[in-house]
């Protein structure tokens, strides 16, 4: 049980140091805009690239589905379903800890615009259907 005790505020951590990053990049993302649009551009083109919702890759609809998972990730884990499942936390804690950085780094080095991964909500989904849905015991 020592190994699955420490699993579970590993993973609280890293879920809330990726969320402190993704509200930090709605502050910052300007800059990286920016990043995403030529030398020259229209006031029309930058709000395009930061709002406007087709395709899928624009920052702010990006950022807003990631904080939807973020909600969805959550209220998996705060409601016990896979609090103490070492798979999923292992899986949550590698790909939140990965993507903390990895943003981090798209922050302070105005990477250009990129699609989120959603591994981590996919897995949390799969895992509250499974539990709920079909009134299963998780693994």
């Amino acid at each position: 049980m020592g190994r699955v005790s420490g699993l579970v505020p590993s993973r609280f951590l890293t879920l809330l140091a990726h969320l402190v990053v993704v509200i930090t990049l709605f502050w910052s993302r300007d800059s990286n805009i920016q990043a995403c649009l030529p030398l020259r551009f229209t006031p029309e083109e930058y709000d395009k690239q930061d709002i406007h919702p087709l395709p899928l890759c624009r920052l702010v609809a990006a950022l807003s589905v990631t904080l939807g998972l973020f909600a969805v990730e959550l209220a998996g884990f705060l409601s016990g379903v896979s609090m103490f499942n070492s798979t999923q936390s292992l899986i949550s804690i590698g790909a939140h800890c990965s993507a903390s950085v990895a943003l981090s780094f798209f922050i302070f080095e105005r990477w250009e615009c990129t699609m989120y991964c959603a591994l981590p909500a996919v897995t949390e989904m799969t895992l509250f259907v499974t539990v709920f849905g079909l009134k299963k015991k998780p693994f």
